[in-house]
């Protein structure tokens, strides 16, 4: 099976609500969308949110990286061959992870689907069904008790809430006010998306203890460089923390193993630049004793398919937060993951089980791209 070509064209589907975090606030969810296609009929779907703040990529960035650098490398490639194909893709080309992640979800397809197998399946196939949490964007705590306690009515059990965007008090209330609607019931995992000092989160998450507000654990506090601080703040709570933007390669995540800057990690495709790494940060953390998440950028379900296929086959990811395309005013994929409410199954289709990917719409605002060809 040899990849015949590559295309790519790119999606803007807007938000039912604003996504704000410290760093950014999303209205509509970019995408470049991959479509690979193999000489035997076989096509595999692919996804990169454009994510500057994070990742430092855009839409041309990321459409250049694949067109210019990744296609002449993998067109008439042999998938049998795919360790070397991925090799390849992280040794040509530095950085550039989401470009990487949307090639390498692509490829994964088309390999699973030769396999005759659903992804998760090919690789682990630990089980067929997960759990999401559901994300409390940060606004004034009225608010964030009013969303929180809507999404809890919808019945999800887990709320990742944002912080780190204000004065350390104002987190404080806002959690106070989140806890005095929910009740004491639902989980409450805390994301300060690297808006604290390592002083600060100790002392915001020492008060949160004190409070009993019962946080099941804190997403990277300090700023992604920082791996003292965010060992000082780890060392210095009990509440569990959980690097993200800190591990972005196998590397980085040995470093944070290795002096435990950090209780948990979150990985994500688009740090990682896909599933290939992906695998590695999560045996890393499994031989070391330290449980992973799977989380992800504001996505469409091709994304979030891919993402959630590779967290459901391993038995060391315990926790999951694949809920943008919930957020999302029109699903443009058919096929994919399948949404009840906060459960997500696996489907047993072949590959990601992705059948088409929508092009045009009144409601999701879908450019061409000048490069497909």
């Amino acid at each position: 099976m040899k990849i015949a070509n590559i295309e790519t064209y790119r999606l803007a589907v807007p938000l039912i609500k604003p996504f704000k975090t410290a760093l950014r606030t999303v209205e509509t969810a970019y995408a470049v969308v991959v479509k690979i296609s193999c000489d035997n009929g076989v096509v595999g779907w692919g996804e990169a949110p454009p994510t500057v703040v994070i990742t430092g990529e855009g839409m041309d960035s990321i459409e250049a990286a694949i067109h210019q650098v990744l296609k002449p490398f993998l067109i008439q490639q042999d998938l049998n061959q795919y360790e070397t194909i991925f090799q390849g893709i992280h040794t040509l080309l530095v950085g550039n992870t989401s470009a990487k992640a949307a090639i390498d979800m692509a490829l994964y397809d088309c390999i699973a689907q030769q396999c005759k197998l659903p992804l998760y399946q090919y690789l682990g196939g630990h089980k067929n069904e997960i759990e999401t949490n559901y994300t409390v964007s940060v606004n004034d705590p009225k608010e964030m008790g009013e969303d929180a306690i809507s999404y809890v009515r919808q019945g999800f059990h887990v709320l990742k809430v944002k912080v780190g965007k204000d004065l350390i008090e104002t987190d404080i209330e806002r959690i106070q006010e989140i806890r005095r609607r929910i009740g004491n019931h639902i989980k409450i995992r805390l994301d300060a998306n690297q808006g604290w000092k390592a002083k600060e989160a100790v002392r915001a998450i020492q008060k949160m203890e004190d409070l009993d507000l019962n946080i099941e654990l804190v997403e990277q506090p300090v700023k992604a460089w920082d791996i003292e601080g965010l060992k000082q703040v780890t060392d210095h709570v009990e509440t569990p923390i959980m690097a993200d933007e800190s591990v972005f390669t196998p590397k980085q995540a040995f470093e944070v193993i290795k002096t435990r800057s950090a209780d948990l990690i979150n990985i994500k495709l688009m740090k990682s630049g896909g599933i290939y790494q992906a695998q590695m940060i999560n045996q890393l953390a499994e031989i070391n004793g330290m449980e992973c998440m799977v989380g992800s950028m504001i996505e469409t379900r091709i994304g979030i398919s891919a993402a959630a296929h590779f967290a459901a086959s391993k038995k060391n990811i315990t926790r999951f937060d694949f809920d943008a395309p919930l957020m999302l005013a029109q699903d443009v994929v058919e096929g994919g993951i399948i949404y009840n409410g906060r459960k997500i199954t696996l489907p047993d289709s072949f590959g990601l089980g992705i059948s088409n990917v929508q092009k045009e719409g009144d409601a999701a605002n879908v450019k061409q791209s000048k490069m497909a060809n």
